[in-house]
């Protein structure tokens, strides 16, 4: 079982991404486009810089919908592979 913490951590995490997720989006569209000049696209990098480091989906575990482990992840079921062991003898 995962600390509580650590699950409400990552649930925060998940939150933010979503909150930032559209301006996140425009600021790399800006970033990733040549025919924008060259000041406009270092000042959409200051910009998406100056965003949440939690902002990024990059920091967002994913973890056992069950009790919260972060390792040995199945994404195809949302378990890790321990639980999954362990339903699977249950035949659950």
């Amino acid at each position: 079982m995962a600390k509580k913490s650590k699950i409400a951590k990552n649930e925060q995490r998940k939150d933010i991404v979503a909150r930032y997720a559209e301006s996140r989006a425009e600021l790399k569209a800006i970033i990733k486009d040549q025919t924008k000049s060259e000041e406009e696209r270092l000042d959409a990098q200051f910009e998406l810089n100056r965003q949440p480091r939690d902002a990024s989906p990059v920091r967002v575990r994913n973890r056992d919908s069950h009790d919260g482990r972060p390792r040995g992840y199945l994404r195809k079921f949302g378990l890790s592979r321990v639980r999954m062991r362990q339903m699977a003898h249950n035949g659950e």
